[in-house]
């Protein structure tokens, strides 16, 4: 499930992409990340076009070890016991859209998926 998580939020990234390039004269310039602990993510920003200003499109994959206070928030949230596992495995992508036309709104969007234990699925968006 974890790698079709995260073929399903790569995938997703290279659509949003192809189609904003499509609607302007810029392209995207990406760079890899890793992360310390565990996954790493691609960010991508596209600048100086006739359409944007600027936007991003960032996309993650991360996973390791809750310390005992970020699961204890989340257990709180939630409302119910999460069991013992501190493991965990997040996903998604991000969106920031700064149009020229002063007169089309700003985006700002993050679509998440989240696992804590073993499977015990959630989505945050």
């Amino acid at each position: 499930m974890r790698e079709q998580m995260k073929q399903t939020v790569e995938a997703a990234q290279d659509t949003i992409c192809e189609a904003l390039e499509a609607l302007d004269d810029a392209r995207f310039e990406e760079d890899r990340w890793e992360r310390e602990g565990g996954g790493g993510g691609r960010s991508r920003v596209l600048q100086g076009g006739s359409v944007f200003e600027k936007a991003g499109v960032n996309s993650s994959v991360v996973y390791g070890t809750l310390s005992e206070e970020a699961a204890a928030a989340m257990r709180a949230r939630r409302g119910k016991e999460l069991g013992t596992s501190r493991q965990f495995f997040a996903t998604g992508v991000s969106l920031v859209f700064h149009p020229r036309n002063p007169w089309v709104p700003t985006v700002h969007a993050n679509f998440r998926y989240f696992e804590l234990g073993e499977g015990d699925a959630w989505w945050f968006g």
